[in-house]
């Protein structure tokens, strides 16, 4: 191999024409034989050369893998679905770092029928495989069917004691104790026999299988009837059975036909996270539901995400339906499928939802995903001993002196290189200070960069200054850039006084969201202002790497750690409230174009706004058209027509 080669990229790299061009499984291994990653593809060639391309190119996960590994096999399959299971074989066995087990550690409850014994029992368990035994489920908690089973047990009295009681109930002729209490109804009870019990059982069976909502109409109809010949105890025992049957159905609400099984699976992730939400819908109704969320080792595109989850989703406790609906079909959906259904003893169809109901139901299970995944980054970054954790790596990593206290994060947006706006986001011990945030308006620029500067320079300016001297402050800023109060953020927003005050405070560290040209940019700024002792970096997205002022390199933290988890939320807060405080001033600056021409009021404005969705829009409207705008007449749109292409006047793009 030549030395430019192995520069490029890693020295065990196959030979030009060694892999084969046929589907397999790969396995990456470091220098003492331990796999790190398994994967599969349908052209192993193909698959590999993405993890052979030049290190620089690759994402900063894929490369540390592709580092910390001294070999890569692979195994040839005659097929897909050879290679599906074989994949999934070894990552089960052999628990790679690299790979990610998509799934809890926990097993379903299940509701279940020993269908075997003499007198069956029903019963809650986990455990699967038992002899003769149906199966009803999964369900999402175990309260959750404990709760049904006591209802259902109301609507069909059947048996519910151990063995062993059983047993010696039938042995001594005494009820056991469940029976003694009223929460078993078996032949041990003493109240029906073994054939009228097994009657009974035959009949929750079957409810079991259809649900039939129409056992509601016709306990109300035995109720009626047997309390119109005073048979008031079975009236009764019918209003019981009348309200558990009521109660089963509210617990279960429909969302699809009666005839409909499917296992919804909603996914949202980034570079560092998964969170993933299943609902169980069977017979239309949501039979369960789970939730969970794991770290990333490797940062793969949904397609991707969609095919471990799937495969991790099932196994021995849980059957897939006959449809499984996700967000997006992976590249081997049909070998997948094939898979599914080996699973299930039957066809299984994977979909994506374009629309209807179970579009609805993937986009809700997405937000509660979306909801699980905010709730997971929430608590890791809110924990005390996170957060100080977190601290104490950022100084270790960017060689500060003391931990960041306070961290300031600076974001800038703009729409096309018009209404350019700033956010100032401030942290405190690792939370948020809403009430901290600023926001700065930035008349003109010519990029990002410039725009970092001119903020960094406006507000290092503050610094060592007394609160009386910055009055002044204001007239020398001129026509640069000027801070504003983060109202929407902060309860109430603060005097001027006050605000300035608060302004003043010194941060530790200050971030920007970017890469090496925006750091660059900002220490450009801290060095013109001769504010000393404040520690600067930049975190670039598309990598998470961490840029230091004058560095060739940048500062690679686990993916997994707390300090980069700051760093994320610290930078996601900045970018999210500059894009409100932009959007904001959108907003305004249409309706201020608009309030601008005579005859045109607030409500004529929402009219024209409504119509048209932009002032771009309108501008590219005739007056016929704008004629044709409730309110609006031939007169009043000539109006409208000739202010927006006046010269000078230009509205927002």
């Amino acid at each position: 191999m030549s030395t430019a080669l192995s520069r490029d990229t890693v020295p065990y790299r196959p030979r030009p024409g060694e892999i084969p061009t046929g589907p397999g499984v790969y396995r990456f291994r470091d220098a003492d034989r331990r796999v790190l990653y398994v994967g599969k593809a349908k052209n192993l060639r193909a698959r590999l050369s993405n993890y052979f391309a030049p290190l620089y190119s690759l994402h900063e996960r894929t490369r540390r893998m592709v580092l910390s590994a001294a070999s890569v096999e692979w195994t040839v399959v005659a097929s897909d679905v050879e290679a599906l299971n074989l994949e999934i074989t070894w990552i089960n066995e052999l628990k790679p770092p690299f790979n990610v087990r998509f799934k809890d550690d926990k097993s379903y409850p299940y509701l279940v029928v020993t269908l075997a014994d003499e007198a069956p029992r029903a019963m809650v368990s986990r455990k699967r495989g038992i002899p003769g035994a149906r199966y009803f489920g999964p369900y999402p908690k175990m309260w959750a069917v404990t709760d049904m089973l006591e209802i259902l047990i109301k609507l069909f009295p059947i048996r519910t004691c151990k063995d062993s009681d059983y047993r010696r109930a039938m042995a001594t002729g005494k009820p056991c104790f469940a029976g003694q209490i009223g929460r078993c109804f078996g032949p041990c009870s003493g109240k029906v026999t073994i054939e009228e019990h097994r009657a009974n059982v035959d009949r929750f069976v079957a409810f079991m299988q259809n649900q039939d909502p129409r056992i509601v109409r016709d306990l109300e109809r035995e109720m009626q009837a047997s309390s119109a010949v005073q048979d008031y105890e079975t009236a009764a025992r019918k209003r019981d059975q009348l309200q558990a049957a009521t109660a089963f159905f509210e617990k279960s609400a429909v969302v699809l036909g009666d005839r409909v099984d499917l296992d919804v699976f909603g996914i949202e992730h980034d570079e560092l996270a998964a969170a993933v939400h299943l609902f169980m819908v069977r017979g239309g109704r949501i039979r369960g539901e789970r939730s969970w969320t794991v770290d990333k080792e490797l940062d793969v595109p949904l397609g991707e995400l969609v095919d471990v989850v799937v495969q991790n989703a099932y196994g021995d406790d849980l059957t897939p339906a006959r449809e499984v609906v996700v967000p997006e079909l992976p590249d081997d959906a049909e070998a997948l499928e094939t898979w599914l259904g080996g699973l299930a003893g039957r066809n299984v169809h994977l979909r994506v939802a374009q629309r209807g109901a179970k579009a609805q139901l993937l986009a809700t299970a997405t937000q509660n995903a979306k909801q699980s995944l905010m709730l997971y980054k929430t608590r890791r970054s809110a924990d005390f001993t996170t957060r100080s954790r977190a601290l104490e790596d950022i100084q270790e990593a960017l060689g500060m002196a003391d931990a960041p206290l306070r961290i300031e994060c600076y974001d800038v947006s703009h729409l096309s290189g018009t209404n350019i706006v700033a956010s100032m986001v401030v942290f405190e011990d690792g939370l948020a200070r809403k009430d901290e945030y600023r926001r700065f308006t930035i008349p003109s620029s010519t990029d990002d960069t410039d725009s970092i500067h001119q903020v960094l320079t406006r507000r290092l300016a503050y610094l060592g200054r007394r609160p009386d001297d910055e009055a002044s402050d204001t007239a020398a800023a001129g026509a640069g850039t000027r801070p504003d109060v983060a109202d929407g953020d902060a309860a109430d927003a603060p005097v001027v006084s006050e605000r300035r005050r608060k302004f003043v405070y010194r941060p530790n560290l200050l971030v920007v969201d970017g890469g090496q040209p925006q750091v660059a940019a900002a220490a450009r700024a801290l060095e013109e202002s001769g504010v000393e002792g404040i520690y600067l970096c930049g975190i670039a997205k598309r990598l998470e790497e961490i840029w230091t002022p004058d560095a060739d390199f940048p500062v690679i933290l686990p993916r997994n750690s707390d300090a980069l988890f700051l760093f994320q939320r610290v930078r996601d807060e900045a970018h999210r409230f500059a894009i409100t405080h932009q959007r904001q001033r959108r907003k305004r600056d249409i309706s201020t174009v608009l309030s601008e021409i005579p005859g045109l009021g607030p409500a004529r404005v929402r009219e024209l706004l409504k119509h048209f969705g932009s002032v771009k829009r309108l501008r590219g409207a005739g007056e016929t058209e704008i004629a044709e705008v409730k309110g609006i007449g031939p007169s009043l749109a000539a109006t409208v027509h000739a202010h927006l292409h006046a010269d000078g006047v230009s509205a927002p793009r």
